[in-house]
């Protein structure tokens, strides 16, 4: 089993993460609510902005601190943007 830091010492299982996205969206944000009521939302962010939202296939809703980016790159699944791409 492969864990991925998604900050401040908080791990995920890599297997377990189905995706990790942007908060800043409506439907994220209706997710995240949904998953707070029905106490399936963990908050790794302590205290800072979040930055991003990971589901997982058990239908928990994590808050991280840290970029999708930077997450994805830790989690082995990260695909350059083709702008980014050609800017590397």
């Amino acid at each position: 089993m492969k864990l991925v830091n998604i900050g401040f010492g908080n791990l995920v299982s890599d297997e377990r993460i189905v995706s990790i996205v942007l908060p800043e969206s409506a439907p994220v944000k209706r997710i995240a609510q949904e998953a707070r009521e029905k106490g399936m939302l963990i908050d790794a962010t302590y205290g800072r902005k979040t930055k991003s939202v990971i589901v997982t296939d058990s239908e928990h809703v994590i808050l991280s601190a840290l970029t999708p980016d930077v997450i994805a790159q830790r989690h082995g699944s990260y695909v350059p943007a083709n702008d980014e791409a050609e800017n590397a």
